[in-house]
């Protein structure tokens, strides 16, 4: 299993309901995408402060194998939903971490 986690540093004047908004199309590629398992969204709750640096916000999806996840990296409508996600982000691509694991679920 791969876990694909991004995690965002959005502008100050990104609104809720717009991160909301985007983080809904993530989980709605899920009924189309074979492989596509879970997603997982929220805001970081961690206690120790300031390890976060600025990443406050974010996403994991958990995908059957790197196919799954590579034909989800390829699709039109994700690639179109990153585009804004980067445009929200704080310094456009510096302010979005992508981070993949591999499982052995």
């Amino acid at each position: 299993m791969i876990r694909h986690c991004v995690f965002i540093r959005f502008k100050p004047t990104i609104s809720t309901a717009y991160k909301t908004e985007l983080f809904n199309e993530i989980d709605t590629l899920r009924d189309r995408l074979p492989g596509m398992l879970a997603v997982h969204i929220g805001t970081n709750v961690s206690p120790e402060e300031g390890m976060d640096k600025g990443f406050s916000d974010g996403f994991i999806v958990d995908f059957a194998d790197s196919f799954s996840r590579d034909a989800y990296l390829e699709d039109t409508e994700h690639k179109a939903t990153g585009g804004r996600l980067v445009a929200a982000a704080e310094g456009g691509v510096a302010g979005i971490l992508v981070y993949d694991l591999e499982t052995g679920d």
